[in-house]
Protein backbone atom coordinates (compact mmCIF):
# COMPACT_ATOMS: atom_id res chain seq x y z
CA UNK A 1 0.00 0.00 0.00
CA UNK A 2 1.27 3.45 -0.87
CA UNK A 3 1.91 5.84 1.99
CA UNK A 4 -0.90 8.35 1.90
CA UNK A 5 -0.12 10.19 5.12
CA UNK A 6 3.16 12.11 5.44
CA UNK A 7 5.54 11.65 8.38
CA UNK A 8 4.19 14.60 10.43
CA UNK A 9 0.79 12.87 10.59
CA UNK A 10 2.37 9.49 11.36
CA UNK A 11 4.17 11.09 14.31
CA UNK A 12 0.84 12.05 15.94
CA UNK A 13 -0.36 9.92 18.87
CA UNK A 14 -1.78 6.60 17.66
CA UNK A 15 -5.27 5.50 18.61
CA UNK A 16 -6.05 2.40 20.63
CA UNK A 17 -8.39 0.67 18.16
CA UNK A 18 -10.19 -2.70 18.42
CA UNK A 19 -9.61 -3.69 14.79
CA UNK A 20 -6.42 -5.32 13.46
CA UNK A 21 -5.09 -3.64 10.33
CA UNK A 22 -6.41 -0.20 11.28
CA UNK A 23 -4.19 2.68 12.36
CA UNK A 24 -5.44 6.04 13.54
CA UNK A 25 -3.55 9.24 14.32
CA UNK A 26 -5.07 11.80 16.69
CA UNK A 27 -5.24 15.57 16.98
CA UNK A 28 -6.97 16.34 20.27
CA UNK A 29 -8.93 19.51 21.00
CA UNK A 30 -10.75 20.56 24.16
CA UNK A 31 -14.17 19.62 22.72
CA UNK A 32 -13.35 17.51 19.66
CA UNK A 33 -11.02 15.03 18.02
CA UNK A 34 -9.61 15.02 14.49
CA UNK A 35 -8.47 11.60 13.34
CA UNK A 36 -6.53 10.36 10.32
CA UNK A 37 -7.32 6.66 9.71
CA UNK A 38 -5.83 4.05 7.41
CA UNK A 39 -7.04 0.49 6.83
CA UNK A 40 -4.81 -2.31 5.52
CA UNK A 41 -7.62 -4.87 5.89
CA UNK A 42 -11.35 -4.79 5.26
CA UNK A 43 -13.25 -4.14 8.48
CA UNK A 44 -16.95 -4.59 9.24
CA UNK A 45 -17.99 -2.03 11.86
CA UNK A 46 -21.24 -3.08 13.56
CA UNK A 47 -24.09 -0.64 14.10
CA UNK A 48 -23.30 1.91 16.81
CA UNK A 49 -23.89 5.53 17.84
CA UNK A 50 -21.82 8.42 19.16
CA UNK A 51 -21.61 12.20 18.90
CA UNK A 52 -21.68 13.80 15.44
CA UNK A 53 -19.06 12.81 12.88
CA UNK A 54 -17.93 14.40 9.62
CA UNK A 55 -15.69 12.23 7.42
CA UNK A 56 -13.75 12.96 4.24
CA UNK A 57 -12.48 10.11 2.05
CA UNK A 58 -8.84 10.57 1.04
CA UNK A 59 -8.42 7.18 -0.69
CA UNK A 60 -10.32 3.92 -1.04
CA UNK A 61 -13.93 2.95 -0.41
CA UNK A 62 -16.35 2.73 2.51
CA UNK A 63 -19.92 1.41 2.47
CA UNK A 64 -21.92 3.34 5.10
CA UNK A 65 -25.33 2.08 6.23
CA UNK A 66 -27.87 4.41 7.86
CA UNK A 67 -31.67 4.13 7.92
CA UNK A 68 -31.43 0.74 6.18
CA UNK A 69 -29.72 2.29 3.14
CA UNK A 70 -26.11 1.61 2.19
CA UNK A 71 -24.17 4.32 0.35
CA UNK A 72 -20.68 3.86 -1.08
CA UNK A 73 -18.22 6.72 -0.66
CA UNK A 74 -14.90 7.03 -2.52
CA UNK A 75 -11.99 9.46 -2.87
CA UNK A 76 -13.13 13.07 -2.59
CA UNK A 77 -16.52 12.27 -1.00
CA UNK A 78 -17.59 13.45 2.44
CA UNK A 79 -20.46 12.46 4.71
CA UNK A 80 -21.99 13.57 7.99
CA UNK A 81 -23.48 11.42 10.75
CA UNK A 82 -25.63 13.31 13.28
CA UNK A 83 -25.23 12.73 17.02
CA UNK A 84 -27.00 9.57 18.16
CA UNK A 85 -27.72 8.31 14.61
CA UNK A 86 -27.28 4.50 14.36
CA UNK A 87 -24.88 3.55 11.58
CA UNK A 88 -22.65 0.69 10.44
CA UNK A 89 -19.93 0.40 7.81
CA UNK A 90 -17.80 -1.89 5.74
CA UNK A 91 -14.44 -0.19 5.34
CA UNK A 92 -12.39 -1.70 2.53
CA UNK A 93 -8.64 -2.34 2.62
CA UNK A 94 -6.79 0.71 1.29
CA UNK A 95 -9.21 3.21 2.84
CA UNK A 96 -7.77 6.47 4.20
CA UNK A 97 -9.85 9.23 5.71
CA UNK A 98 -9.95 12.36 7.83
CA UNK A 99 -12.64 12.38 10.54
CA UNK A 100 -13.90 15.15 12.80
CA UNK A 101 -15.71 13.97 15.95
CA UNK A 102 -17.70 16.50 17.95
CA UNK A 103 -16.57 14.65 21.08
CA UNK A 104 -13.32 14.99 23.04
CA UNK A 105 -13.24 11.38 24.25
CA UNK A 106 -14.34 9.33 21.22
CA UNK A 107 -10.99 7.54 21.13
CA UNK A 108 -8.07 7.05 23.48
CA UNK A 109 -4.43 6.75 22.47
CA UNK A 110 -2.13 3.78 22.85
CA UNK A 111 0.00 3.79 25.98
CA UNK A 112 3.64 4.45 25.29
CA UNK A 113 6.03 1.89 26.75
CA UNK A 114 9.72 2.47 27.04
Amino acid sequence: MNDVFPDPIKRLPQLDLPYPGVTGYLIQGPHEQIVFMEFTTTVHVPEHTHHSQWEHVIAGTVDLTMNGTTTTYTKGDSFYIPKGKPHAATVHAGYHCLIYFDQPDRYTTKSKTR
